[in-house]
């Protein structure tokens, strides 16, 4: 089974992804809008641009994917840190590239240090309001 992240954001899925994009490399395998939807008549212009389903590979085994909420069809969006978007790197370099990549205009909870548990770790907020951890273990290479 694979288990991929879903996000939601409020009419910025898009500028997201195309900053995860930098990061991370790679082409978006899905980019459809609001507008591309039955009854998108419905919808206000800038509801039709926004993104329906995005969809990024960040692995070998791994597919970042969102959408944006829709305010006219109820939908509402809330930050929080109940969940974290968890990476596992294969190297302390690499660790620090995503880190400090993903992180750029964020908040930083803990830096990336070597930590009393074994790992390399840090967690932050990225500008977007997602939470991260990066974390290197160098016993599982």
């Amino acid at each position: 089974m694979k288990v991929n992240t879903y996000l939601n954001f409020d009419g910025n899925a898009e500028e997201a992804f195309n900053f995860y994009k930098s990061v991370f490399g790679g082409d978006f395998i899905a980019n459809i809008k609001m507008g591309d939807a039955p009854d998108a008549h419905k919808l206000s212009v800038e509801e039709k641009n926004r993104t329906m389903h995005i969809s990024l590979p960040i692995s070998k085994d791994t597919i970042l994917m969102a959408s944006d909420i829709v305010p006219s069809m109820g939908h509402s969006l809330k930050n929080g840190n109940s969940h974290y978007i968890s990476l596992h790197p294969d190297s302390k370099e690499e660790a620090d590239r995503l880190f400090h990549g993903l992180s750029e205009n964020g908040d930083i909870e803990m830096p990336m240090a070597d930590q009393f548990w074994g790992d390399y770790f840090g967690s932050f907020v990225d500008r977007f309001g997602i939470f991260w951890m990066i974390n290197y273990n160098p016993q599982a290479q």
